[in-house]
């Protein structure tokens, strides 16, 4: 075989491992890991998220684009405060969270998901996406990300973020808006919230993320009148939001403000998908 074919083989090859590990990354089945399936259900307890909340006032920023931005160079450059998501981080893994309610719980993972972030984030940085985080042999080549990477150790079991998610949030609540919860770093998600998750404003905090995730362009865009463009995020988990094109529709209509609302129940045209994978920074 000649060196130009070798070199086209292995160009050829690098581009199916992309391609792999691209669908990898975004298309997860919710699998439950049986380990976590446990409550309390009597317990009142209840887990102080405060640490988080001083990180999110301190370096998560509004921004004129509708796209809250953290400011992972400036915590970074702050040595004291970056000690302080590490002690958070700690003292949540700390916990067994199984010895409270499904309620704390729910609040505990997201927070929990969402600080494990910024924390890869910020050990890497500078980065320009999270895809091109990985401890991976092939993560810098590949850009398979950091979800399948252990990044935490809860009550002795370790833990990625894909198993934060996938298997415990998605398939333990069965609630599409997770999704509007846990941020992944990137300007095509739903925004990483100014507020901590607490078992009191789970629920509220999830619909707020859904309203606003939904009526922002990155989530419905109306090219014209028989044509949209809505995140990646409804083809990747589709079977969270009705199984089909149709039950997202359904579902972004439930969230839509009036006008918006009534176009895609009217809708009959062509449906794209996009995202965008730039690192949520200033």
């Amino acid at each position: 075989m000649s060196l130009a074919r070798k070199q086209a083989r292995i160009v050829w090859l690098l581009a199916g491992m992309i391609l792999i590990a691209g669908i990898a990354t975004t298309q997860q089945e919710p699998r439950l890991i049986p380990a976590w399936d446990a409550s309390d259900e009597t317990s009142a307890a209840r887990i102080d998220h405060s640490a988080w909340q001083e990180t999110l006032n301190g370096y998560l920023l509004g921004h004129s684009s509708g796209i809250n931005r953290f400011d992972y160079a400036a915590l970074k450059a702050n040595p004291e405060d970056s000690a302080k998501l590490v002690d958070y981080l700690a003292s949540l893994q700390g916990l067994d969270p199984r010895e409270y309610s499904r309620a704390e719980q729910k609040a505990y993972w997201i927070n929990l998901y969402n600080a494990l972030t910024v924390r890869v984030v910020l050990d890497a940085y500078p980065v320009s996406s999270i895809r091109r985080i990985s401890d991976s042999l092939l993560g810098g080549l590949i850009f398979s990300g950091p979800w399948k990477d252990v990044c935490a150790n809860v009550a002795g079991l370790d833990l990625t973020l894909d198993d934060i998610e996938h298997g415990i949030l998605r398939p333990i609540y069965r609630d599409s808006r997770i999704h509007y919860g846990v941020n992944c770093a990137s300007l095509g998600c739903p925004n990483l919230l100014g507020t901590a998750f607490t078992a009191a404003n789970t629920e509220s905090l999830l619909d707020a993320g859904a309203r606003d995730y939904v009526n922002h362009t990155r989530g419905v865009d109306f090219v014209d009148e028989d044509f949209i463009v809505i995140s990646s995020v409804y083809s990747w988990f589709v079977e969270d939001f009705g199984g089909s094109e149709a039950g997202v529709i359904e579902h972004l209509a439930q969230y839509a403000e009036k006008e918006l609302a009534q176009r895609l129940r009217d809708f009959e045209g062509a449906v794209d998908y996009d995202y965008d994978w730039d690192l949520n920074q200033p």
